[in-house]
């Protein structure tokens, strides 16, 4: 049987040109795609729909494409993006509502079993409580380390009150929450096994005073935080802020962020990449996590190539010397098969 939401999905795959046009105005159709500049309806040729085809699996109508971001999705992805709905059950409601279709009998209530501490499946319920970056600290924070445009990234998310763990605390110590940038870790299927978690102040809109002040929960290791979607070339490293740094840079290399040294050692590209890049911070752990890659993969058909900053690493070198120049240093490092698709956004 069919959840809630696949039904909903194919019920908005049969009106595709219907629902674009409603909450994708100022787009238009071509074809048999409606065509726009992104998910929250600005005018362009980056995102299309398409309109045609049956209502689930290959090819199915209601299936987008973000070509500048590799951000992807059906319909109900859609209408969560367009409308910075955070909830599942926010975002059906919405396509019940477009749809005209009743509200559905509420099941008998159960009691949930909380979920052990730490687990994959804590994390998925910490990323449910989550709410798009847009408009928040979050956001904020981010725009003060020079990463600018990335609101509608779908690997991110806001917790407002976000609880933090002292492992020196008593029993009697009040419980501790700060409001917190969540990022989603996924494996190469985009299945959520992890969570990592960003402690801000609310009064800097920089990193909250606590030590540590980044967590993560869940399974990590050779897993990461995706941003695009791989073809045969991926950037993997260390940092969120310096792997969004590189794709500020590089606008048509899909990345992803091990979150640590060890992490990204451990990395597990897809079977089908053909080069990895590796973005190597200026340091001893950086240059480890890349030798044990190289001798992972020795033996594979894969190509690595080393990505070095020109300070400690990427997000450094944007704040220090901006886009321009990082793409200067970028570009004799990049395979020259490369060069166009990754710094196509020099010619925008």
């Amino acid at each position: 049987m069919d959840s809630p939401a696949a039904d909903l999905s194919q019920k908005l795959s049969r009106e595709a040109e219907a629902v674009c046009r409603h909450y994708l105005s100022k787009g238009r159709k071509h074809g048999n795609y409606w065509v726009v500049g992104d998910v929250e309806n600005t005018p362009g040729r980056s995102l299309y729909v398409r309109l045609t085809g049956p209502t689930r699996g290959k090819g199915a109508a209601g299936k987008w494409t973000d070509a500048a971001t590799g951000e992807h999705g059906d319909l109900l992805d859609l209408i969560a993006a367009n409308l910075n709905l955070s909830t599942l059950r926010d975002t059906l409601e919405e396509a019940r509502r477009f749809l005209s279709l009743p509200r559905p009998e509420p099941p008998a209530r159960q009691r949930q079993e909380s979920a052990p501490q730490g687990s994959p499946e804590a994390a998925r319920r910490l990323w449910a409580m989550g709410q798009p970056i847009g408009g928040t600290l979050a956001e904020r924070y981010l725009s003060a380390r020079g990463l600018q445009g990335i609101r509608s990234v779908s690997a991110l998310r806001f917790h407002p009150n976000c609880y933090y763990w002292r492992e020196d605390a008593g029993a009697d110590d009040p419980p501790n929450a700060w409001p917190a940038l969540l990022a989603k870790v996924t494996d190469t299927a985009g299945t959520l096994t992890g969570v990592h978690r960003t402690w801000l102040d609310p009064q800097t809109s920089s990193k909250a005073p606590l030590d540590p002040n980044r967590k993560a929960m869940g399974n990590l290791l050779g897993h990461a935080v995706r941003f695009g979607s791989p073809t045969d070339i991926l950037a993997v490293g260390e940092g969120l802020e310096t792997m969004f740094s590189l794709k500020l840079a590089l606008a048509g290399m899909p990345i992803a962020a091990a979150l640590s040294g060890n992490h990204l050692a451990a990395f597990d590209p897809p079977a089908d990449l053909h080069r990895l890049y590796i973005a190597i911070d200026n340091d001893e752990a950086g240059q480890a996590a890349f030798d044990a890659l190289t001798d992972r993969f020795a033996d594979r058909e894969l190509h690595l190539l080393p990505l070095r900053p020109m300070l400690d690493d990427f997000n450094g070198d944007l704040r220090q010397s901006g886009i321009d120049e990082m793409r200067s240093h970028l570009r004799p490092q990049l395979l020259p098969v490369d060069v166009p698709t990754l710094l196509a956004a020099e010619t925008d």
